[in-house]
């Protein structure tokens, strides 16, 4: 009897909490092996043990995106426990929020070389492995903040910008050479995900997401949905694509109701709990895929569901 081929791998890195750990339910649930990149052990031993009981199987390794060597050691760890990486998911990232004048350049240079150098280190990593087989999709999490940076938030809202445009550079790069690998870079709204309990807040008041906030699952099924079908770049939901719409159609209007909602959207009442920032340092407790905003977050997107059934309906997505 002819044996069954293995199931397909995903390497995610920021994989132990937030957005890539619920992505990485989502690859586990669709019978994908896992492996999984962060910097703390336990935040990795939990996530780890949450795909493992799904019934599929998981690899870990510690590493900081930061750093290169660690980032292809991780990667060759994996690959070893695995098997060859099918998708590679870059989606660690930090946030420092306050004024520009107010944020030390230590910190400001940490987002940026988490968040954009990060991106930039894994899918390096990622090319080494999939080059040599012509083979693999990479995707990376930008955000809607791309489309008009956020106040309060300038180190977040460049580094985001740089992932877009590298991904735009690259792809015209691997399409030159006639490339099989793929690369799609995703925008989700504000999610509800520990990453404002871990951000670094100079504002003189808690860090919170700008509504409508989005519950995780939502980006994750859109993530692995980019996965499948390789497209170059995907606006997640219908609140970012007003957004991004609005930015290019009336760039002075849009300018306006930042100013309002980027500062006072980032001040409404506080639902969140005591901040463990890790911009600098893991926490020492895993943080799971949720934040502390989840009771007003939306569970579904319009589009993404659409996307979904169209994409099953010609045979690419699940």
């Amino acid at each position: 009897m002819p044996q069954p081929l293995p199931s397909p791998v995903v390497i995610i890195t920021g994989g132990s909490s937030g957005i890539g750990r619920c992505t990485a339910g989502i690859f586990a649930r669709a019978g994908w092996r896992v492996g999984l990149i962060a910097r703390g052990t336990p935040g990795l031993a939990a996530a780890a043990d949450e795909v493992r009981s799904l019934g599929v199987a998981v690899a870990v390794a510690v590493a900081d995106v930061t750093d290169s060597a660690a980032l292809l050691a991780a990667a060759e760890t994996l690959e070893a426990a695995l098997g060859p990486v099918s998708v590679w998911i870059n989606a660690a990232g930090n946030g420092v929020y306050g004024r520009f004048v107010d944020v030390p350049e230590r910190e400001f240079r940490q987002v940026t070389e988490v968040t954009y150098l990060g991106t930039v280190n894994g899918t390096r990593v990622a090319l080494s492995r999939m080059r040599p087989r012509n083979s693999g999709t990479i995707v990376n999490v930008c955000s809607g903040v791309v489309f008009h940076g956020l106040p309060l938030m300038t180190s977040y809202s460049g580094a985001k910008a740089a992932v877009r445009a590298f991904g735009q550079a690259l792809r015209v790069e691997l399409a030159f050479e006639r490339s099989r690998v793929r690369v799609s870079t995703v925008f989700p709204p504000a999610v509800n995900t520990p990453f404002f309990a871990h951000a670094i807040s100079h504002m003189g008041w808690p860090a919170r997401p700008v509504p409508p906030v989005y519950q995780p699952d939502v980006i994750a099924r859109a993530i692995f949905l980019a996965a499948r079908l390789g497209r170059p770049e995907m606006i997640i939901s219908g609140t970012v694509s007003c957004f991004a719409l609005l930015s290019r159609i009336a760039p002075v209007w849009t300018g306006l109701v930042i100013r309002r909602l980027g500062v006072d959207g980032q001040r409404g009442p506080q639902q969140t709990t005591e901040a463990m920032p890790t911009v600098f340092a893991p926490s020492e407790n895993p943080s799971g895929a949720y934040g502390t905003f989840g009771r007003h977050a939306r569970r579904w997107s319009l589009q993404v569901t659409l996307r979904r059934f169209f994409a099953r309906l010609s045979g690419t997505g699940n």
